[in-house]
């Protein structure tokens, strides 16, 4: 896999579908399965579904859940309702500090303030804490 980050790509959208389900060995129909159970929320352009570094790390992550942990896809959703964000994302302890989510844990971070994700290159849209939690509001 193109784990490459010397220039802080991690987050850039670079891969189709088609490359990302390649490289996680499934198929499309896999990733829109967890697209639309809430799981991921790839970059579009246009039409097509890109994916970054960090989504593939991510969809990796959730693949294991399912194969070798036995989670199922409902079951991964309600741990996400219960992990704080900074645990998800593996904030390191600077980072967490200056954080009002971390900071004030009882409420979400987009709550607290809108540019929580976004002072770290972030989108609440691309967050999956964000997306998880909203899903059920929508």
């Amino acid at each position: 896999m193109a784990n490459n980050n010397k220039n802080g790509n991690d987050d850039r959208a670079l891969y189709t579908i088609g490359v990302a389900a390649e490289l996680l060995g499934t198929t499309d129909q896999t990733l829109r399965l967890y697209e639309k159970h809430g799981l991921i929320k790839p970059s579009r352009r246009g039409k097509n579904r890109f994916f970054s570094n960090n989504d593939i790390k991510w969809m990796q992550c959730i693949r294991d859940l399912i194969h070798i942990e036995k989670i199922s896809i409902e079951g991964i959703k309600r741990l996400l309702d219960y992990a704080p964000c900074w645990e998800i994302r593996r904030c390191p302890d600077h980072t967490k500090e200056e954080c009002s989510a971390f900071k004030h844990p009882n409420k979400p971070c987009w709550e607290l303030t809108k540019t929580s994700c976004s002072e770290n290159g972030k989108d609440c849209d691309h967050c999956i804490v964000y997306i998880s939690r909203t899903r059920k509001k929508g």
